[in-house]
């Protein structure tokens, strides 16, 4: 867990590194570019602007006019310009140095500056104009024209792009410092962030390991409301669930011990009493007849263990695949109770409707329910009772009621009822062949279907009530018709 979050974190880590590399480098080009264009639209602007005065002393044919030459010196002390003007010649007439002595006046252009001057409009140029200005220079250079259209001179405006890059060379590493404080504050935050991300995936392998040793009271505490809190609360709800999982094994291997130890005990305590001759001859008889009774048990035991782990696979869609009549299944199983009903000498009253009520689920199942919750019902009977059976329909489900007279269930003990193995004591005292899992059968059946079963017991009135989902029924004919047509209009 440890190598895999600072792994993960070295990974985050090198590419907001990356990320800030790739910023850094895009600014410094994109400032870089900014200065430049800036210095450029300066003299761009003073061009034009110096131009049409310029213009103006040139047709009165006085480009050397010193108020000229004073403008350019104000307009350039203002700019940090250099500023020039050539006559037709190619010889330089005014200049912005304020000297007296400035060594641009009087100078002639090269032969290859002048061949590179435009005759109207301007150009720019980038450089030293042939040994005129200093090398890192941006001159725009306009033609000045007179009123018929005649070349008369040029103007010269430049800038030393060296101050601009200077300003943006000055505060470029300013940008980089201040980044690289942004960067460890976020690499910070980040390291942070990430163990308390982790905090709770750390809490949960350490659970888990607790698991694995067979600790399973280990729980996450963590009250976050989160994505890593609903996981938390996961992990917890697994963890409670394979508690009470565990818990449940436990005592079902207890409960099967259990119920396997007493027949077993008593087989061989008898077989072995018949071999050695301990029991009499003229009493093996009737305790061979109880080693085969408690044999049979045995057997009784393993088939219901059989037939639970068979319907735990089944597959609830494909039950509620098929459908059948449950008035007709309640009443071939009340048929093959006749004897045991009168055995007890029980008044059936049986609610059932004549015409079919078609279920969904399988019937060889609901079969198993209803006979089971038959058994018992007979079995608790009170001799001379009534025996109640009844069958209604009400919001797409069928309610089944199956209902006795005997013993009160005590309230405490009806949520037990559908346990594993659970036999209560009137249970034991009237059922010695039973073996505690046909109303848990019951349960695990209807809840392969979907349903539910309710048990009220009041006053010796024990009623077992489940239900079943109603089988559509299908539109008619004329009916789906007619809503075709309602649907058309």
């Amino acid at each position: 867990m440890h190598s895999t979050y600072v792994r993960n974190f070295a990974v985050t880590a090198a590419m907001i590194i990356f990320s800030f590399l790739i910023i850094g480098i895009a600014f410094g080009i994109a400032s870089r570019r900014v200065f430049l264009s800036e210095t450029q639209e300066q003299v761009k602007s003073s061009s034009r602007e110096l131009a049409a005065i310029a213009t103006a002393y040139a047709r009165e044919d006085d480009l050397r006019a010193p108020e000229l030459g004073m403008t350019l010196t104000a307009v350039a002390g203002s700019t940090g310009q250099h500023i020039f003007i050539s006559d037709a010649c190619g010889s330089i007439v005014a200049c912005s140095d304020p000297r007296i002595s400035c060594p641009h006046l009087g100078s002639v252009l090269s032969e290859e500056l002048r061949d590179s001057l435009p005759a109207e409009g301007s150009t720019s140029q980038s450089g030293d104009l042939h040994d005129l200005l200093p090398r890192n220079c941006y001159t725009v250079i306009t033609a000045l024209t007179a009123a018929d259209g005649a070349l008369i001179g040029h103007l010269f405006v430049s800038q030393n792009t060296e101050e601009a890059l200077s300003i943006w060379a000055s505060i470029l590493p300013l940008f980089f410092i201040i980044s690289l404080l942004v960067l460890l504050l976020a690499l910070s935050l980040g390291f942070a962030n990430f163990r308390y991300q982790a905090q709770p995936l750390r809490e949960m392998a350490e659970a888990a390991r607790r698991f694995g040793r067979g600790d399973l009271s280990a729980r996450v505490e963590i009250e976050r409301d989160d994505e890593m809190g609903e996981l938390a609360e996961a992990f917890n709800s697994m963890a409670d669930s394979l508690e009470k999982s565990e818990s449940r094994r436990r005592e079902f291997v207890a409960n099967v011990s259990h119920e396997l130890k007493t027949p077993m005990t008593t087989i061989a305590g008898f077989a072995d009493g018949i071999l050695d001759g301990t029991i009499p001859p003229e009493s093996e008889k009737k305790y061979l007849q109880t080693i085969s009774s408690e044999t049979k048990r045995l057997s009784r035991l393993v088939r219901s263990m059989l037939e639970l782990s068979r319907l735990q696979a089944g597959d609830p869609a494909e039950m509620l695949k098929q459908s059948f009549d449950i008035s007709e299944l309640l009443r071939r199983t009340i048929v093959n109770f006749a004897d045991k009903i009168e055995e007890r000498r029980l008044d059936v009253d049986f609610q059932v409707p004549e015409d079919p009520i078609m279920v969904l689920g399988n019937a060889d199942a609901i079969t198993q329910v209803v006979y089971n919750l038959f058994d018992n019902a007979v079995k608790f009977s009170k001799d001379g009772t009534s025996l109640g059976v009844s069958l209604r329909k009400d919001n797409a489900k069928a309610y089944v009621s199956v209902r006795n007279h005997g013993s009160t269930i005590p309230e405490s003990e009806i949520p037990l009822l559908f346990e594993r193995f659970h036999k209560s004591d009137r249970s034991r005292s009237q059922d010695r062949d039973g073996v505690g899992l046909g109303l848990y059968i019951v349960k695990t059946i209807l809840n392969n279907h979907g349903e539910d079963i309710a048990v009220t017991s009041r006053q010796g009135v024990t009623d077992f009530v489940f239900t079943l989902a109603l089988r559509p029924e299908p539109k008619k004919a004329g009916a789906a018709k007619k809503d075709r047509q309602g649907d058309l209009t």
